[in-house]
């Protein structure tokens, strides 16, 4: 796959630069329906049927409890997002010409720039002002998956790492780091695995989607899975900048490229490959965390598992697919600040598989906190989705 590949980013509409983020405009278009498509996800549910009235002041949770928001506002809450973007200048030798063609406006992109390329004064003031206690690091897209040659891709991946772990113990209540991997070399990639986890003190794995068009399902990647598991600790599956290939659907729709609904299909169908290829099955210990509420795979459950009986026996995996989604996988709220998305999600999975996440810097921190500390949800759910889960998950 060439690396000078055509890059469509969604454009957001008009608005002040310092206020400007990714996804932001796709909430606006989303809220008139909020209601609606919370009153649809669960029949039934009185927190989803509260989170639909509008102008209720007072929601329960998914289990049917009162929210306790007043109760809330007087004690600090921990607060860990889990994918907060950070990035090394010249690290990859792609990555200025891969954002040269990003379609976005240049004010934002380069203030997106400025604060991925920040490890101490931008982002901890920002961290300061709105409450967030400890920031998850992973690398930026375009990352690793853009570099063609294995053996470059293994000397960054150490430079990545090193320079990560350095970040961290300069501030260790403050950071925490979701390693690289070369899998270009899956042998490799074994190897810097274990280093990072078991010497660096990384908590886990962040990946860009595909390898270069391959994807993780595939027999050449079951000994990185083996020390996923091994080592105890999750692989989080992002999108690519990057496409493996280009959807003729989206031709004449730039919209819908990237962020909008690109990144959500390819990244929740590599998830889908790799709980239908049985990796699962074979190493039932691993774990996937997905962004953006999961990919909206939690929203999809129901009819996954419904069309699963017509799958041939012999390509069958031992469970029903939600059963992965429930055991396998972990949701984190990435860019989605939306309670009918995050209810909806939490009644699919369970509140003990989802994790706060920002999308730091390319959504707003002020507005992601809101959304959390808002969410209805006693303050026992709300601390396991704040911090709790990531903590346990993490070892934080």
């Amino acid at each position: 796959m060439p690396d000078d590949r055509p890059f469509q980013a969604v454009t957001p509409p008009a608005q002040p630069a310092a206020e400007a983020t990714r996804r932001r405009f796709i909430a606006a278009s989303a809220a008139a329906a909020g209601a609606a498509v919370a009153g649809g996800l669960v029949a039934g549910s009185p927190a989803l049927a509260a989170e639909a009235a509008p102008g209720n002041p007072v929601s329960t949770t998914a289990s049917g409890s009162k929210d306790h928001r007043s109760t809330k506002k007087g004690k600090k809450m921990r607060i860990v997002a889990v994918e907060e973007a950070f990035s090394i200048p010249g690290a990859i030798r792609q990555e200025a010409a891969i954002r040269q063609r990003m379609d976005v406006p240049e004010a934002i992109k380069q203030e997106w720039f400025r604060r991925l390329d920040d490890l101490t004064d931008l982002r901890l003031a920002d961290m300061d002002a709105n409450g967030v206690d400890v920031q998850v690091l992973s690398y930026s897209t375009p990352g690793l998956e853009v570099i063609e040659d294995p053996a470059e891709a293994v000397a960054v991946a150490r430079r990545v790492n090193d320079y990560l772990a350095k970040a961290v113990a300069g501030h260790p209540k403050r950071f925490a780091g979701f390693a690289v991997l070369p899998l270009q070399d899956p042998g490799a990639a074994v190897v810097e695995l274990r280093r990072a986890v078991e010497e660096l003190g990384l908590k886990g794995v962040l990946y860009n989607d595909h390898v270069r068009g391959h994807y993780l399902d595939e027999p050449q990647f079951r000994p990185v899975w083996a020390e996923l598991e091994r080592l105890g600790v999750t692989l989080y599956l992002h999108p690519a900048v990057i496409p493996a290939d280009n959807w003729h659907v989206f031709d004449g729709y730039s919209v819908l490229v990237g962020p909008t609904w690109g990144w959500t299909a390819t990244t929740g169908a590599h998830a889908l490959r790799v709980i239908y290829s049985g990796v699962f099955d074979e190493f039932p210990g691993a774990s996937l965390t997905l962004g953006h509420m999961g990919e909206l795979l939690p929203f999809q459950m129901a009819r996954l598992d419904s069309r699963y009986p017509q799958v041939p026996v012999a390509q069958r995996v031992q469970h029903l697919p939600s059963y992965y989604l429930r055991n396998n996988v972990y949701v984190t709220t990435s860019g989605v600040m939306s309670h009918a998305a995050l209810l909806g999600a939490v009644h699919a999975v369970g509140v003990d598989r989802v994790l706060f996440s920002i999308d730091y810097p390319f959504e707003s921190s002020a507005e992601a906190v809101g959304f959390l500390r808002s969410a209805p949800y006693a303050p026992a759910d709300l601390a396991r989705i704040a911090h709790g889960n990531a903590d346990r998950l993490l070892g934080l």
